[in-house]
């Protein structure tokens, strides 16, 4: 409650606590995700982004998880390149996209020829329904590409 001043202005005292208070909500809005979500094209950047100018090749990657998550708060998502890990067919990196997240970007895994597979096994919270991308990038610059749709009855981030 504002004090008024018989002059008809207000406190000092009332004035900085109006002004703090606005000045702290503004500042917690600037770092409180936004509603937005990701698209095509912002996918598409943020794989520019990871990849390059290099063009993926369907195939070689697999993708499993549920056909329909009926909670967006944890679905199970896991992935598997066919390669022998080894020479040029071994598997350096494998990157995890989703296109209606507010980030598209969601994963990555570094593998060497240590590895033995390069498979790896997470947990996600989806949005909404749809397409999971999962790019693997070779020792011999190659980038191989597989996709899931994963249909989500109830969002995780917020829906």
């Amino acid at each position: 409650m504002s004090q008024i001043e018989p002059s008809g202005g207000v406190h000092r005292r009332s004035f900085l606590i109006a002004a703090g208070a606005g000045g702290a909500a503004f500042a917690a809005a600037q770092f409180t995700p936004g509603i937005a979500l990701a698209d095509k094209a912002l996918t598409a950047e943020a794989i520019k982004k990871a990849i390059g100018d290099r063009k993926p090749i369907e195939g070689r990657v697999s993708i499993d998880g549920p056909e329909i998550a009926e909670n967006g708060n944890t679905v199970p998502i896991g992935f598997e390149v066919e390669s022998k890990m080894s020479g040029g067919d071994m598997v350096k990196a494998v990157h995890i996209f989703a296109e209606g997240n507010p980030r598209p970007e969601v994963a990555n895994f570094w593998f060497s020829g240590q590895s033995g597979a390069a498979r790896g096994a997470f947990r996600m919270r989806m949005a909404k329904t749809q397409n999971i991308i999962a790019l693997a990038e070779m020792a011999d610059g190659k980038v191989y590409m597989g996709q899931r749709l994963v249909k989500v009855t109830i969002g995780g981030c917020g829906g």
